[in-house]
């Protein structure tokens, strides 16, 4: 058992790395917020990339700490690559994420100055609500331990779902549910109204346009959810090391929407390598059943030249157009 299983043991040392995690965390959304973005402004492509490259230093670090402080017989190896492996699983599917908020926020026609603060409440819900599926699912599989199968199946079929999709499929916003509710029940101011969620106008409290932006990403964002988290479980099922892994690759994600908003389309490939990848993982647990394991270290390179050539290829291969 490793020492990170948050809620079957109890150490000091692993009470001391959550505490870690939890106070980069807050601190961030704090600075953030509070300090450097108080103003709504335009975040510039050279602030992206520092932004980007910090989040990937942090996360590396934290995976280092995990190594470090393990005391499983491999001496951490295993929960390096597992941390590792379920950190860019998740950081490559935030790319497939990137395309769809941008379409959302295109589709309300939202002002560039707004786009830092709709990310931020919208990453914010993403840190508490897969927090909760991560746990509950944890709690599930060790009451029911063949739901991983279950997971195994649904990747499988994921993965070959995403493969014959287009990756420039429309979507249509004011066809989903949880907006069709709020537009039923809420009171929706009609006007823009800046940067705000919500306005009183005559002694009554009115949610604006850019409310249902952030309901739409974050819904977005729990239906990206039902394909990441199934495959972080089929990775590890340490629940510490999928929340962390899963939290820090959501927390770059936001850089990395204004790093690569301008440019996402060049990546056409990636969406096949990720369909690869989930149907490598989803086979990889079912495998599980004969007690046939894939090693760690061999889950780890295969997702990361599954990545490697489906950026190199999209680059190399210029995307085709379609004929009108």
């Amino acid at each position: 058992m490793l020492l990170f299983s948050l809620f079957r043991n109890n150490s000091s040392v692993e009470t001391i790395l959550f505490g870690v995690f939890a106070v980069i965390i807050v601190v961030f959304l704090l600075l953030d917020l509070g300090i450097f973005n108080k103003t709504a402004h335009k975040i510039s492509t050279k602030t992206a990339l520092y932004q980007s490259v910090f989040w990937v230093i942090v996360s590396t670090i934290f995976g280092y700490l995990v190594y470090h402080f393990d005391d499983s017989p491999d001496g951490g190896a295993d929960s390096l690559l597992e941390y590792f492996s379920a950190y860019l699983t998740e950081y490559a599917l935030s790319v497939d994420n990137i395309f769809v908020i941008l379409l959302i926020l295109k589709y309300f026609t939202v002002k560039e100055e707004y786009y830092h603060k709709v990310l931020f409440w919208g990453i914010l819900g993403a840190v508490v609500f897969r927090g909760i599926f991560i746990f509950v699912g944890a709690y599930i599989i060790a009451q029911l331990h063949w739901v991983l199968y279950v997971f195994g199946v649904f990747l499988i079929y994921s993965g070959i779902k995403i493969y014959f999709e287009e990756s420039d499929e429309k979507i249509d916003p004011e066809k989903n549910p949880v907006m069709r509710l709020c537009r039923k029940f809420l009171p929706i101011s009609k006007e823009e109204q800046g940067d705000k969620f919500m306005v009183r106008n005559n002694g009554k409290i009115f949610f604006t346009p850019l409310f249902l932006v952030v309901v739409l990403i974050e819904t977005t964002d729990l239906i990206f959810a039902v394909d990441s988290i199934p495959a972080a479980f089929a990775i590890t099922q340490n629940e510490f090391l999928i929340y962390t892994s899963n939290i820090f690759a959501v927390l770059g994600l936001r850089a990395m929407f204004f790093l690569l908003a301008g440019i996402i389309d060049k990546f056409y490939l990636l969406q096949k390598g990720l369909s690869v990848i989930l149907f490598f993982i989803g086979a990889k647990m079912l495998l599980e059943i004969v007690h046939f394991q894939i090693p760690v270290v061999l889950s780890f390179l295969v997702i990361i030249a599954t990545l490697t050539l489906a950026i190199v290829f999209s680059m190399l291969v210029p995307k085709k157009e379609k004929e009108a």
